[in-house]
């Protein structure tokens, strides 16, 4: 019998995808936001496809903030672009 695959939602499309297609940015207990890349840290995570287009309407929405309760820099959302293949402005 196959394993289920775990499955996550981006909190731009809602899509439900697999983690391999999505990055994980964490909050941290310390209120410290990071880009989780193994998808193992403590703390409240939101899933965010590897796309530069739903990355950067996320940066313009400031949806991250909104998720994870806490404010969020725009060095964050570079580094998301960076890893989604994305180059900045």
């Amino acid at each position: 019998m196959q394993k289920k695959v775990p499955l996550r939602k981006c909190v731009i499309t809602q899509e439900m995808k697999t983690k391999k297609e999505l990055i994980r940015v964490v909050r941290t207990p310390d209120s410290e936001v990071v880009i989780d890349l193994n998808g193992k840290m403590n703390g409240r995570g939101a899933y965010l496809m590897k796309d530069v287009a739903v990355i950067t309407k996320a940066k313009k929405k400031r949806t991250l903030d909104h998720h994870l309760k806490v404010k969020t820099t725009d060095e964050l959302y570079d580094q998301l672009l960076e890893i989604a293949g994305g180059i900045h402005e």
